[in-house]
């Protein structure tokens, strides 16, 4: 449909046009039920034109009597965005038309909403040029260079490449940052906040003064949210949005870690600390299949009993990039703990219901959240810890179990590509399905079971409950 016959907000009285803007029910009271304003013009094109303008008003006299303590002249910048949802409007039907008539009757259509953005001149210079209110004269020049692809907001699409991400929350909440914190940026540097105008130059220097934005953020938080602009990018480019990805291989520089300030595996006397300690029955459990599975944490908790197969096998839902559930042969030595856990529970009940999870569901903790701090809570209090200055972590957190089982694979002589399938880190070659049951599952068991628990001197056996 044209723009110029659309009759959004309009409608005729008599012969002439009208402005017809619904007011919120709780205002009834205050200002009625529908503001009305003649727009003097039997014209629907020209009403068209017209009514931006009363349109703004009218919507900031209902502004006004919702906030009284909002100006009108403040209520009106609300103008500015219906004005830039037109605008993209316009862009979508100029890209769509392929007739050079068409196109110009759009442009057309663009001129004239763009002249009633302007408003009538203020005055006339010496030369015997309109001068314009400079709000709306800057209003108009963005609506018309937006409305003819000029110029396109930064974010003019990133709702829609979030919608078609298949991330977790958190990295989605991380895309959002890295769009607010590149916006918050192009306001410091006077950098218009459009596709056209990053380009590789203003990326490096986006780069370069990030941390001054946010100064209590590291390199490596920073890195990440850089990388999800790329990845946006990358999907931008993919659609012809812009010419090519400006933060490809951008990257703040990190300082250089010495082998002895990196997270590392438990080693097996601090396994026999945290085993043999006085942590709760459910703990002890986790701690044990994290051990001898090399599991995510996350991935742990989040097991149900059908996820612990009969046939012998753990399926861990996906982590990270993972494209799907992943096998893990269960190691003899939990057999028991997964027997005992699944006794009398129904195919979707929790293997661990001890950590049901947050309760919000708008929260963009993991699971595992409350089971973490759990953990970390007991492993101070037998004294495993490893404390650097400088750094904000420990160099020995849950994720050291799974360095701490990949490490004695490796000791075992297992393949490095095998202990790859059961972790399931990225791995070239043949892949390990889900109803994968051929050699591979059996070489994935056989790495499982090279891996055994340091011996511990009183090991306490509990009962089979």
């Amino acid at each position: 449909m044209s723009l110029s016959s659309d009759r959004k907000y309009l409608e005729l009285h008599g012969n002439q046009w009208r402005v017809v803007v619904n007011v919120p029910r709780k205002l009834h009271a205050k200002i009625g039920t529908k503001l009305k304003k003649a727009l003097g013009t039997d014209s629907l094109k020209e009403a068209n034109r017209l009514k931006w303008d009363v349109l703004a008003e009218l919507k900031a006299t209902i502004a006004h009597a919702e906030n009284p303590s909002l100006s009108l002249e403040a209520a009106r910048a609300v103008s500015r965005e219906q004005a830039i949802q037109q605008a993209i409007k316009f862009a979508e039907q100029r890209r769509a038309a392929f007739d050079p008539a068409r196109r110009d009757g759009i442009d057309e259509e663009i001129d004239w909403q763009a002249e009633s953005l302007a408003g009538r001149p203020l005055s006339v210079d010496e030369r015997g040029h309109d001068v314009f209110d400079p709000e709306r004269l800057r209003l108009a020049t963005d609506f018309s260079q937006l409305a003819r692809g000029e110029k396109t907001p930064i974010d003019l699409h990133h709702e829609k490449f979030l919608s078609m991400s298949h991330v977790k929350a958190r990295t989605l909440a991380d895309d959002r940052r890295a769009m607010n914190l590149l916006k918050e940026w192009c306001g410091r540097a006077g950098v218009p906040p459009y596709l056209q105008a990053i380009t590789k130059k203003e990326a490096v220097r986006f780069c370069d003064e990030l941390p001054n934005i946010t100064a209590k953020l590291t390199p490596v938080t920073l890195n990440k949210y850089v990388s999800r602009l790329s990845v946006y990018w990358t999907w931008l480019e993919n659609r012809h949005e812009v010419e090519s990805n400006v933060w490809k291989g951008r990257r703040l520089r990190e300082p250089q870690q010495t082998t002895d300030q990196k997270e590392r595996p438990f080693t097996d006397d601090e396994v026999r600390v945290l085993l043999q300690g006085p942590a709760e029955p459910e703990m002890d459990d986790l701690m044990r299949v994290a051990a001898l599975s090399g599991a995510r944490l996350d991935a742990i908790v989040c097991l149900k009993a059908k996820d612990c197969r009969d046939d012998g096998v753990f399926v861990f839902k996906p982590q990270k990039k993972e494209p799907g559930p992943r096998l893990c042969p269960i190691h003899p030595d939990l057999i028991e703990i997964v027997e005992r856990r699944k006794k009398g529970k129904q195919p979707d009940d929790d293997i661990f219901p001890e950590w049901p999870g947050v309760k919000k569901a708008d929260s963009l903790r993991e699971r595992s959240f409350k089971t973490s701090n759990e953990f970390t809570e007991y492993r101070r209090s037998v004294g495993v810890e490893d404390r650097r200055e400088g750094k904000r972590r420990g160099l020995v957190n849950f994720h050291s179990f799974r360095r701490w089982f990949i490490t004695k694979a490796e000791q075992a002589g297992q393949p490095e590509s095998t202990i790859a399938v059961v972790v399931g880190h990225k791995r070239q070659g043949m892949t390990f399905g889900v109803y994968s049951g051929g050699p591979l599952l059996e070489q994935a068991r056989q790495c499982v079971e090279a891996v055994k628990l340091p011996e511990l001197p009183e090991r306490m056996l509990r009962e089979v409950t």
